[in-house]
């Protein structure tokens, strides 16, 4: 039996119904990679469809299969018009990631991330009620994590460089803990500036500094 396909349709979705088709499988047993967005061309020429890597999961990557049920049951419940599949099965030190697409997808973001950080948060709790100690499940909302911390590095490398000229701190707005990873880790090894986070709540901050050793 085969339990990997790709391939091309005029939309993500219909690609994967495809694939699901030949594989005789639900998209709670997939994972779904988007190896091609597809582009429309002009006047119907030069324009590719897009394309997809549908892998069914394996009894050793049922992690992945317990997080898609999760957060469908999830968004069933909210009411809102959208598909999670699995992108990735992750392994026993990285979890699965799973990718949620549809045309209410940005009401499940929210304010810098809010939202899906939350709905996150509840998924993996969910989810250690039945299995404890699994790694972290990634919830994503097409691709937003990842458009937000290169955001997030580019604005790290412009606040540094203020820094650098002005000689002065300069202070971030309010960031989640990941998001403040992110910025620590892009402006660790810079060799004028350095930083810390302070405050309480939803209202802690990351500071870009000068450094005092230079």
């Amino acid at each position: 039996m085969t339990n990997r396909m790709e391939i091309s349709a005029k939309t993500i979705e219909e690609a994967i119904e495809l694939a699901l088709k030949e594989l005789d499988a639900e998209l709670e047993e997939v994972a779904v990679e988007v190896i091609r967005e597809g582009r429309a061309g002009i006047f119907g020429i030069g324009g590719e469809q897009p394309r997809v890597r549908v892998t069914r999961l394996t009894q050793q990557e049922g992690l992945a299969g317990q997080a898609i049920d999760v957060v469908n049951h999830l968004i069933s419940a909210m009411g809102v018009s959208v598909m999670a599949t699995v992108r990735s099965p992750g392994d026993e030190e990285i979890g699965p990631s799973v990718d949620i697409q549809g045309e209410d997808s940005g009401l499940l973001i929210g304010k810098r991330g809010e939202t899906l950080g939350s709905l996150q948060f509840l998924v993996n709790l969910l989810l250690n009620s039945v299995q404890r100690n699994h790694p972290l499940i990634v919830v994503d909302v097409e691709g937003y994590k990842e458009r937000r911390a290169r955001s997030l590095e580019s604005m790290a490398s412009r606040v540094a460089a203020r820094v650098v000229a002005n000689g002065r701190a300069i202070e971030m707005e309010p960031m989640s803990p990941a998001e403040r990873r992110i910025v620590h880790m892009s402006l660790a090894d810079h060799p004028s500036v350095t930083t810390e986070s302070a405050g309480e709540g939803n209202q802690r901050r990351v500071t870009v500094m000068p450094r005092r050793d230079l």
